[in-house]
């Protein structure tokens, strides 16, 4: 079994890459898994299994401890790994790091959604959250988007967002702090979060027409980053519908009876197929991104091949 490091996999990744190793991930058989939770918001274990059928298997583990992000320097509040089992002998191949797959396959799962669901000439992105996967979801609109002027950036502690503000203005892009965030939702033609949002941060009354709403973080039923009004009358999709279906962002509208199942349009396999989505300019889109372990399978063997032809 090999040791894969975070660096390593930097090393051979690029968004292109990550991009087209995703559509082609959704090419074939749909995944088989499933997932578990043990613990609360302050200290929680993590797993998921998936079987890609024709692809191979993995399953991740993460040990997930907020308060982590509080310690004098700052620890990871996420430590995982994610195991590649081969398709013909089913034996362990590799064991990556889990975090810097999370962050490529996460933003990845976005950003491929995004490319058929926002608009091509969006000019300003709102980014929500300060940590290491807001920072990938923001260079891969970046990619996607090129037309995109200007970067805003929210979190509830806003120095905490100082490191990624200069970082961009290094780019040469046009990024700027804000602290009303109402305001800037109402500016914004693509929203993404990437929060632990128990309580609703986007409010659909301030989303404009024509907006594309990526909902990242939250995981858990209790966990909520925009309201019921955004889902009021917008165009609804997800990347997994199981996964989805356990995460407040749509449990909750759902349970209000704002939602219902039928109204979701498709899931990433669905867009995937899709040689475009048909979309007004006044339409207002939604996209769930629930994760899923066969996202991550996807990635790791993706590297684990580039990693062989070094």
């Amino acid at each position: 079994m090999r040791t894969i490091s975070a660096q390593q996999i930097r090393s051979v990744l690029d968004w292109d890459g990550v991009l087209d190793a995703l559509q082609e991930g959704h090419s074939g058989s749909r995944p088989l898994g499933d997932s578990y939770f043990i613990g609360d918001a302050s200290f929680g274990l993590f797993s998921r299994g998936v079987i890609l059928p024709g692809k191979g298997a993995g399953f991740k583990i993460a040990s997930l401890y907020p308060a982590n992000s509080a310690a004098s320097p700052p620890l990871p509040t996420e430590q995982a790994a994610f195991v590649v089992l081969d398709e013909h002998t089913k034996g362990i191949v590799a064991a990556l790091d889990g975090p810097e797959i999370t962050r490529w396959k996460t933003a990845a799962d976005s950003a491929l959604a995004a490319k058929k669901l926002s608009r091509e000439n969006s000019e300003v992105l709102l980014v929500l959250g300060a940590g290491p996967v807001a920072q990938s979801l923001t260079d891969a609109y970046l990619h996607i988007r090129p037309a995109i002027r200007e970067v805003l950036l929210w979190n509830r502690t806003p120095s905490r967002l100082e490191a990624a503000r200069a970082r961009l203005e290094a780019k040469h892009i046009e990024v700027r702090i804000v602290d009303d965030l109402d305001a800037a939702v109402a500016r914004a033609d693509i929203v993404t979060t990437a929060t632990s949002a128990s309580i609703p941060q986007i409010r659909g009354k301030c989303v404009r027409p024509g907006t594309h709403v990526d909902l990242v973080g939250g995981y858990r039923p209790d966990m909520q980053e925009a309201d019921c009004d955004v889902f009021r009358g917008a165009r609804i999709f997800v990347d997994d519908r199981q996964n989805a279906a356990h995460s407040g962002d749509i449990q909750i509208p759902m349970q209000a009876q704002v939602i219902r199942a039928g109204q979701i349009e498709g899931d990433l396999f669905d867009l995937c197929a899709m040689p475009v989505v048909h979309r007004k300019d006044q339409d207002r889109t939604v996209y769930k991104n629930a994760g899923g372990a066969y996202l991550d399978l996807i990635i790791s063997q993706y590297v684990v091949e580039r990693l062989k032809s070094l």
